[in-house]
């Protein structure tokens, strides 16, 4: 080990970060803007890769060059990874506590390598600083949740890196340091090793954080109405033919509304499509705060949905029929226009989930026929 040059360690570091810079920027041009933070970590692995070039040029680059900007690089460059991840999870990042940070440890750093040079204590400092950063991503990481492989990496890898660099800086009170980070003893060399590791781990793992979200994403939108937000159609048939099969072989009840929104051509033709897709958006809304956790709501069609409720009587489905209506019919709701309801349940034994919603239909135009704004049911034989 000893025979291994630092300064090709710190270069090789360098030379997988900026690959995987080039990796983040791609992810960020390819994937969609809802996935945020990609930018931050292309940037950070930029950082470190010019930082450790910079680095591996002491000697024979100014010392500005080789020296002070590598120290500023490397912990901004940390920082950025953070940053990155605060946003990928949705949180609000703080800037200013953690800048007055690295200006102060930089400062120190600076004194400590042109005024009273002591390289134990500059890589004391540069430790302190890292593990605060690291801690603090822990904690972001922790806040999510460890329920992928991606979560999990990336908790290994800064629990693996912070200890390695409390590792260090404890031992740096045992074992002699040197003089400089191109101290080729032992210590050392596995120092800056596991380091480079760990840094092409932590771009790996924030990879796949980012692939696991456009999984989940796409997931979504396949499930999901671009509009509404409401199922769709073909998740909403599979949803129910699977609750159908579950009533019948535990001789349970379920619910199926067919809902239609009054007059709803008028709006388009009076207020244009834009106050139309809004409508439909403000529904759903509101038709999503009248319902239980398992029931589920899907558009079936321009301004059809059909509300699935597991577990549920016909009673007990008037009543949250009776209750969509009102809402919706209360002057200054969100929904912009009445509602026609049609309600069945699953109470013959050969249903099909076709059957279901044809009655449930037929129910709903009934309402319409009667004047709208009503609930309607199709009793069942």
């Amino acid at each position: 080990m000893p025979n291994v040059d630092p300064r090709t360690v710190i270069l090789l570091a360098g030379v997988m970060s900026s690959f995987m810079a080039l990796v983040m920027f791609s992810l960020n041009r390819s994937y969609p803007p809802s996935i945020k933070g990609l930018t931050e970590w292309g940037i950070a692995l930029m950082l470190v890769a010019v930082g450790s070039t910079l680095a591996f040029g002491l000697g024979y680059l100014p010392d500005a060059l080789a020296i002070t900007l590598p120290r500023i690089l490397f912990p901004t460059g940390l920082f950025l990874t953070y940053v990155g991840a605060q946003r990928f999870f949705g949180d609000t990042p703080r800037y200013l506590p953690w800048i007055a940070l690295i200006v102060v440890i930089v400062a120190l750093q600076m004194w400590f390598t042109f005024v009273a040079p002591d390289y134990s204590t500059r890589l004391r400092l540069s430790g302190a600083l890292s593990v605060c950063l690291f801690v603090a991503f822990i904690g972001l990481v922790r806040r999510q949740g460890l329920n992928s492989f991606a979560k999990l990496l990336t908790m290994g890898v800064l629990v693996s890196m912070s200890a390695i660099v409390v590792t260090r800086m404890v031992t740096a009170w045992v074992w002699p340091v040197g003089a400089h980070i191109y101290d080729a003893t032992p210590q050392h060399l596995v120092y800056l090793s596991a380091l480079s590791v760990f840094i092409l781990l932590l771009s790996v793992s924030m990879v796949l954080l980012a692939a696991e979200r456009l999984h989940s994403e796409v997931a979504y939108l396949a499930s999901h109405d671009s509009l509404t937000n409401a199922l769709t159609r073909r998740h909403m048939n599979e949803a129910c033919a699977m609750e159908l099969e579950r009533s019948q072989r535990h001789d349970h009840s379920m619910a199926l509304m067919v809902i239609d929104l009054d007059f709803f051509k008028a709006i388009n033709d009076t207020h244009g499509h834009q106050r139309g897709d809004q409508a439909l958006i403000d529904f759903v809304a509101t038709v999503n705060t009248l319902l239980r956790r398992p029931d589920q709501l899907g558009r079936f069609g321009g301004e059809e949905f059909v509300a699935l409720l597991p577990e549920t009587s016909l009673e007990e489905a008037l009543n949250v029929a009776e209750r969509i209506r009102a809402a919706c019919a209360q002057s200054g709701a969100r929904a912009a226009c009445t509602v026609s309801i049609g309600v069945t349940t699953n109470r013959r034994p050969d249903d099909s989930v076709d059957a279901l919603i044809a009655r449930a239909d037929a129910a709903m135009y009934q309402a319409k026929a009667r004047g709208r704004n009503r609930v309607e049911t199709a009793p069942v034989d």
